[in-house]
């Protein structure tokens, strides 16, 4: 049931896209070049509505069972109308990220919350007071970092596709089907749309696609990966979002430590580092794929591992990401310490 789902959601993107192409052309919902954007031409930016249009209408045709599923609705549609408005009016900061914490807060007083992780040894920490503002936190973190990533054709789509996929194996691995399913469903549309989106694009998907994907991600995290009964069971999600957490949190860093403002765009996110490297607008998004790949499957090795075989796996992951780091000067170029010391025992030898 859940592939044909996957089947029904992807058909229906890929029919209504086209629409939203002419759509977002006739109301001016488009995005226009700058000297931060890859793109040099207008393009119209409001694709996430045939993500979101497909995923509902799967919704309603399939109606998966689950007490949970009202606040994903209403969370969602929250978002969606967010996301749309700024495609279409620009809206300050701090209207976006009222309208996030206005769908997070739906979201927690429906139930879906992180009211504990596991850790090490079997032991169980209960979050009790702190449930709910951990939560909102988490999901206005993932909306943001998934909304960070969309700077290339088929960028973040492409990540979101392969971190649903992922949640949904995880989920069915743990018998939670209905976190599966939800999952499935969103994953046909955001392939479908993919087809439209990948280099060269005919559509961005724009705040309506990120933000609401990542309001989804985040959500079903915390209902399909948080609950794994693992040796740290939180470093599960952090894991299977390793690329939009990681370009979130080193812009964070790269800001503060260019006192800056934290909510300043600039052009050292990991595509634009990338392609500065040399790598074409094609092989960037191609090589995040494969990055944000590797991180799924080493989450599925760090829940299905012993307590050595998962820290193990951390460790060479932990090593990987630093070496991204300087290699690609996320948080500044001459920021190589490891690079540094593989040099001066190199000279030495």
């Amino acid at each position: 049931m859940g592939f044909l789902a996957l089947a029904v959601t992807f058909l229906v993107a890929v029919v209504i896209t086209p629409l939203v192409i002419k759509l977002a052309i006739r109301i001016g919902a488009v995005d226009q070049p700058n000297e931060r954007k890859v793109h040099t031409k207008v393009m119209p930016r409001l694709g996430g509505l045939a993500i979101v249009f497909s995923f509902f209408l799967g919704f309603l045709i399939f109606t998966p069972n689950g007490e949970q599923a009202w606040p994903i609705i209403v969370g969602g549609l929250i978002i969606t109308i967010v996301g749309f408005l700024d495609d279409l009016f620009q809206l300050p900061a701090k209207v976006k990220l009222l309208g996030q914490v206005m769908a997070a807060v739906v979201t927690v007083a429906g139930g879906i919350q992180m009211d504990f992780i596991m850790v090490p040894f079997g032991d169980r920490i209960e979050f009790g007071y702190l449930t709910i503002p951990i939560t909102i936190i988490w999901i206005i973190g993932i909306t943001n970092a998934v909304n960070l990533i969309d700077g290339l054709d088929g960028l973040a789509a492409g990540v979101s596709s392969i971190v649903l996929a992922t949640i949904s194996g995880m989920a069915l691995m743990m018998g939670n089907t209905f976190v599966a399913f939800v999952a499935f469903l969103l994953l046909g549309s955001t392939l479908g749309f993919l087809v439209y989106n990948f280099n060269p694009a005919k559509i961005f998907m724009g705040d309506t696609g990120s933000l609401f994907l990542g309001y989804m991600i985040s959500v079903l995290s915390i209902m399909g990966l948080f609950k794994n009964v693992t040796f740290f069971s939180i470093m599960v999600p952090i894991i299977v979002l390793g690329v939009p957490i990681l370009d979130t949190m080193l812009a964070i860093i790269r800001r503060a430590i260019q006192r800056k403002p934290l909510m300043a765009p600039d052009k050292y996110h990991l595509h634009h580092c990338l392609i500065r490297l040399g790598f074409s607008h094609k092989e960037t998004v191609i090589f995040i794929y494969a990055l944000s790949c590797l991180f799924s499957a080493a989450a599925i090795i760090f829940t299905r591992s012993t307590v050595w075989g998962s820290g193990i796996t951390l460790f060479l992951l932990l090593i990987l990401v630093e070496i991204i780091i300087e290699v690609t000067g996320l948080i500044s170029e001459k920021y190589r310490p490891l690079l540094s010391l593989v040099d001066n025992m190199k000279k030495r030898s």
